[in-house]
Formats: C-alpha cells, structure tokens, sequence
C-alpha cells in the first residue's frame, strides 16, 4: 500500500504544478542569498585576517557558495519541470531524469545538513584563530616601520573603534606589552630609562591604552594614561568610577559578531533544508499523480499520488536487501578474479 496517498484530480494538479513552480523559485531566490552570504562572511573574513594571525578557515564560506550556485541549478530545473509537468509531450522529455533528480536532491540535503553544523562548530575554531591574532596583533602594534606589519597599528585601531572594544581579554592587555616604539621614546630621559632598565625584558611597559579604546560617549575627557594612578587625575578613582575607555575586550566583541553570523547563515540553512524537502515531497506527489491517470488522453480525469510506492518499513526492506545483492555481487566478483590472477 502506498505512503500517504492522496487523490488529485484536473484542478488540484494544476494548483500543485503552479505552488510547487513558486516554491522552486523561492528556493533559487534563497539559494542566490546562500551564496551572497557566503561572498560577504569571506570578505568580513578577509578583511580581519590579521586579527586572527592569517590562521581563519575558509571552508564554511567556500562551501555557502558551492551550495548557493548547486541550489540555484537544482531548483531552476524544478521550476522548468513543474511548468512542463501539464503538457503531455513536454513532462515525457524529463520523466526518466526525475528519479536520478529526486535522488541528487537527497544528496543535496545531506550537503546542506553538513553546512548547516559548521556553521555552529566551527565558531570555536574563530574563537581560537581570534585569540592568538589578537594576542600577536597587540604585540606587533608598534612595528610601524617593520615590512608585513607595517598596518598592524591601523587595522588594529579602526577594530577597537569600530567594535568599541579595548585589548584581548580587557584594556588591561596594553599594560602587558610595550606599545609604544623605541623610535619614539627619549633614552635620554632619565624617567624613560629607568622604566626600560627596570623591566626585565628591557621593554617600556605603562599602564596606559591607544587613544582607540577611548570612549567618545564619556562626558569626561578621556584618561589614558595612568590609568591606576589615581593621584594622576582630579577626582578620580579607578576601582569605583567607570572607566571612559571601552571595558569589553575585542575577542569577545569580535566573536560575538562573527557568530551572530554564522548562526543566522546556519538558521537560513536549515531553512533552506526544510524548503528543498517540500519541493521534494510535492515533486513526488506530482509525478506519481501524473503517472497513475486512469485516462491519460482524458486530463480532466482522477489519478492518486504519494510519497512512497509502499510502506516506510517495505521501503527501507527493499534498501537494505538491494545494499545487500549488490554487496554479494562485488564478492562474487572478487572471488572470480582471484585464480586468474
């Protein structure tokens, strides 16, 4: 007995035909957005590929865009096969092809599934690569006139601006390491050198953040040098007052904007997975419905479609038997080639 029949007659098939061609198209719309998305979060990927050490994946908008241009093809055909499935002569031409279609876009699915989970695993693999591009990009900040690190400044300080975040972790990740060039330090102070003779590494290290972490919103003009010095500055206290510089640090900002992405991009996947199975299962129904017409050269005439020719469990019977001739085949012939050999 068939899956889930239902009975069509002229008028419903015809309503089935043109609601399955607008759903193909949808699907190609949603895939055209797929393979934008893709193009945009590898430019956003490119574009801070020194905030993560030139260490980002590629993969998951590599494959957005695959997936986008296959889902385009594959729903474009649907659509031209749905607006030739009510003349006669036209459907016969794609007929034998609707099998082979039916079992791509399975395949396609599984696909998109696959896409679908790294978009959510593989933030972990950007909150990595953001970590150590940051941890270095800091580091690296004053090598202004050092060939490869020449815009590390720059794009660091548009980041903090722009994401309105200061350091790694916190502001206080400026504290850690000397920022500010030797080029652009007098030795022959004798504050300046004191302070470079008593770190042990030699280096200039302050308690003091770029005028990027500034906050423009602080009614106060900012304070960023001294920062816990609180004799420095009038009135000032910083355990108690809140600091007129960013507090978030740029890891977190960052991956909170890169995985707000790939989660989005990951919900329109499945989105997509959802909409492919019912251009799927309508598809299906179209096609036995057109097949089992008790008078094909009568249009006006009843016909039953369905999803499955049998039950689920006979279906997935006639699977495994088919996987399991199809095995003892290839042993058979193994075992024939093994005494010519």
């Amino acid at each position: 007995m068939p899956f889930m029949p239902v009975k069509f007659n002229l008028q419903k098939r015809v309503k089935l035909a043109q609601g399955l061609w607008m759903l193909y198209w949808l699907s190609v719309i949603v895939g055209i957005l797929i393979f934008s998305l893709g193009i945009f979060f590898k430019i956003e990927l490119r574009k801070r590929s020194e905030m993560m050490d030139n260490n980002e994946s590629h993969l998951v908008p590599n494959l957005l865009m695959l997936v986008g241009m296959v889902a385009c093809g594959i729903n474009a055909f649907g659509g031209k096969v749905c607006h030739d499935s009510l003349d006669p002569i036209k459907f016969s031409k794609w007929k034998p092809l609707l099998k082979t279609y039916l079992l791509l876009c399975c395949g396609f699915n599984v696909l998109l599934l696959l896409v679908a989970l790294l978009c959510f695993l593989m933030q972990f693999a950007v909150y990595l690569a953001l970590a150590e591009g940051l941890k270095n990009g800091i580091k690296f900040y004053k090598d202004t006139d050092t060939p490869g690190r020449c815009f590390m400044k720059r794009t660091l300080d548009m980041t903090q601006i722009e994401f309105r975040c200061c350091g790694n972790n916190n502001f206080r990740d400026w504290f850690e390491v000397q920022w500010i060039s030797n080029r652009y330090l007098d030795m022959s102070n004798d504050v300046v050198k004191d302070r470079v003779l008593s770190n042990v590494e030699g280096k200039y290290l302050m308690d003091s953040v770029p005028f990027s972490c500034c906050n423009p919103g602080s009614p106060r003009p900012c304070i960023q040098h001294h920062l816990t010095n609180n004799t420095a500055h009038y009135d000032y206290d910083h355990r108690t007052e809140e600091l007129n510089i960013w507090v978030r640090g740029c890891r977190e900002a960052l991956f909170s904007y890169y995985s707000s992405m790939m989660n989005s991009i990951g919900a329109l996947v499945i989105l997509t997975i959802f909409l492919e199975s019912v251009d799927m299962a309508g598809l299906k129904y179209l096609c036995t419905a057109l097949e089992t017409m008790t008078d094909p050269e009568n249009p006006e005439c009843e016909s039953e479609g369905w999803l499955l020719e049998k039950g689920v469990k006979e279906t997935f019977a006639d699977m495994l038997s088919k996987v399991k001739t199809m095995g003892k085949t290839n042993q058979v012939e193994e075992g024939g080639d093994a005494p010519q050999a």
